[in-house]
């Protein structure tokens, strides 16, 4: 065992390992490897453990021919691509990451490859065959193969789109193979990265049903494609370099995934999807880099399921479904719970919540929902944890009460107990829940059907069931101002400066928490007027809830509207001002900064049509943009 030792690559001496010739078991799991070298050799290593590292390529694991057993979890830069790898690879491979891979290795390394094989024949044949001479030079030869390769990774494809960088990769082996055998030119050996390739390729019935059974993704119609530049770079490592585009918006449409339809059919887009958010990464020991405040894994819910979906790839890594469930909201936490062997490790829990108002929990890694909460009698809209206390969470019901909930951490056997803290009184339907990022042990903000509302939350007060202590008002459309009003859209963009959307139509409002509330009052149930700081332009729908979003690293606010169209804010050369100018607001509606409008998609061969976007939220670093859609399709945009 060299598990949690700081261990970096250079650290692996092949000098030392190469003698360790009957090593069967080796675990290195919670280091800092980024790759194997090559020489280790370990000629009887049947079990190796490299969890927790950050390793991004798979394929110098052949040189252990023998390996038997292979864990590789909570890598983040490993996809399903090379989860296939491995399997080619490590012809005595039968358990990966827990979990018995025998029939789809079996699959991989015999049906795969014959599939391809034939195709790479086939494409030989027509293509470049009479393009070399009966007498060639070693130039000429040198030519037809470059050319040859370059082709066949382009045209010859098979299995779903998420799996096309295995399917590159083995397409250029076997074509490497078959021209040393057949014409006698070499195989390549410079160890090069691959060129970037472009592709467009399409789902086929013939790939493994293991992978696809659950899945279903929405292409791009190849025109439109073409314009946006828009191949998909599905096995792509987040760590590799991507090929230039020429695109002049900000963003390029990486996926669009039809991956929560009802009983798994294809023909469904009907079902609403509503929640997304991205899964926090956990503590990489002594990586602190500040971009990777979160992964590139997202959650996903709308009707019977949960999804966990890698943005860069658009692989379905996770699905959960409950058959009598609709699920409107999901929610991250990361908790330290004890493991077998007595160690605390940290792990990301998943809370999922809908229609029969029960929470649902689910430990990701383990792929098991250990318990559920009977938190409501009716539907939950919302939920979210609290920043501060990792087991406190509020779910937000039809029942007109908001409640605060202990989770409580899982021992080893997962048995849990959950208590209820708080219950908050509304006097309308919560919609949106926000917890006041100055004060959020204190104070919670909601936007719901009637109104906009704030509680005391502080649970050193012995009262459990609690009033809201104001109600906010606001303009509206006659030049009036309300308090009574459906407030579909709540997030803060900083500390103090909040997003909402509400009560006047074509507008969503920026204003100041700390100038509009002042928790020196003592009475409950007050009416306090917004201090508006400005008012952003928006689609003059009266399509309800069509939520917001913020990314408040780079002052960012993003809402969809009824046409399938995100509308971008980017609103850096405001917030200074706002924060410094006490009382000063905007005249003008700010308009957009992009309006990034919906591609032209075909499913079955009819255009979708009539899409709102439901709901938009990126990561942390805004790399990635992700739209949930009233026509059961996820989204996917990076930016550029």
């Amino acid at each position: 065992s060299l598990s949690k030792l700081q261990l970096k690559t250079g650290d692996l001496d092949p000098r030392l390992f190469s003698r360790l010739r009957h090593l069967q078991k080796l675990d290195l799991s919670d280091n800092l490897l980024d790759k194997f070298p090559n020489s280790l050799t370990l000629p009887d290593l049947r079990v190796l453990n490299c969890n927790n590292n950050q390793l991004e390529d798979v394929t110098a694991l052949k040189q252990f021919p023998l390996l038997e057993e292979l864990t590789y979890e909570n890598n983040v830069y490993l996809t399903t691509n090379d989860d296939y790898k491995v399997m080619f690879l490590l012809q005595n491979l039968r358990l990966l990451n827990g979990k018995d891979i025998t029939k789809l290795a079996n699959h991989v390394r015999h049906v795969n490859s014959r599939k391809l094989t034939s195709k790479v024949t086939a494409h030989w044949e027509k293509f470049f065959r009479d393009q070399l001479p009966e007498k060639y030079t070693v130039e000429q030869a040198k030519s037809i193969k470059k050319k040859f390769l370059k082709s066949v990774q382009t045209n010859v494809v098979y299995g779903p789109s998420s799996l096309s960088e295995f399917t590159r990769w083995r397409v250029k082996m076997i074509a490497e193979e078959f021209l040393a055998s057949s014409l006698g030119l070499e195989e390549n050996t410079d160890p090069k990265t691959e060129e970037e390739i472009d592709e467009n390729e399409e789902e086929n019935t013939e790939s493994p049903r293991e992978v696809v059974e659950d899945i279903s993704q929405v292409k791009l119609t190849p025109s439109k494609r073409k314009r946006n530049n828009s191949t998909p770079s599905s096995g792509n490592k987040r760590s590799k370099s991507q090929a230039n585009t020429e695109e002049e918006a900000a963003l390029k449409p990486l996926h669009f995934l039809q991956c929560h339809s009802k009983g798994n059919s294809r023909e469904d887009f009907k079902t609403q999807l509503w929640s997304c958010v991205f899964e926090p990464l956990l503590d990489s020991g002594s990586r602190k880099d500040p971009t990777l405040s979160s992964s590139r894994t997202v959650a996903t819910c709308g009707g019977e399921a949960v999804c966990l979906i890698d943005c860069e790839t658009g692989m379905v890594l996770k699905k959960y479904k409950v058959a009598t469930e609709e699920f409107f909201s999901v929610a991250w936490t990361t908790l330290t719970m004890v493991i077998g062997d007595s160690r605390k490790k940290t792990h990301n829990i998943l809370a999922a919540a809908g229609r029969r108002g029960i929470v649902k929990l689910i430990h990701v890694a383990a792929d098991f929902c250990y318990g559920e909460i009977k938190a409501h009698k009716k539907p939950i809209a919302t939920i979210c944890f609290s920043p501060t206390h990792e087991t406190h969470l509020f779910t937000a019901s039809y029942d007109k009460r908001i409640a605060l909930w202990d989770i409580g951490i899982p021992d080893c056997d997962y048995n849990f107990k959950a208590s209820q803290l708080l219950v908050l009184e509304a006097l309308s339907i919560p919609l949106r829940i926000a917890l006041v990022p100055t004060c959020p042990d204190q104070y919670l903000l909601a936007g719901c059907e009637e109104g906009c509302f704030t509680w005391n939350i502080k649970l050193d007060k012995e009262q459990k069931n609690r009033p809201f202590e104001a109600i906010f008002q606001f303009p509206d459309d006659e030049g009036d101002v309300t308090t009574s009003h459906r407030v579909d859209g709540l997030a803060f963009l900083n500390d103090d400066v909040i997003v909402s959307k509400s009560s006047k139509t074509g507008c969503i409002f920026i204003w100041s928490w700390s100038r509009s509330f002042d928790g020196k009052g003592k009475a409950s149930r007050r009416t306090i007027s917004a201090v508006i700081l400005a008012e952003l332009e928006w689609s003059p729908t009266d399509m309800s809830y069509l939520t917001l979003s913020t990314c408040p690293a780079k002052d960012y606010v993003f809402c969809g509207d009824e046409k399938g169209s995100v509308w971008m804010y980017n609103l850096s050369n405001y917030t200074t001002a706002w924060s410094t100018a006490k009382g000063k607001r905007s005249d003008k509606r700010i308009p957009p900064t992009q309006i990034l409008k919906w591609p032209e998609l075909r499913a079955n061969g009819e255009q979708l049509t009539e899409v709102l976007i439901n709901n938009v939220v990126t990561d942390p670093t805004f790399t990635y943009l992700v739209a949930l859609t009233s026509v059961n399709i996820t989204a996917i945009w990076k930016k550029s």
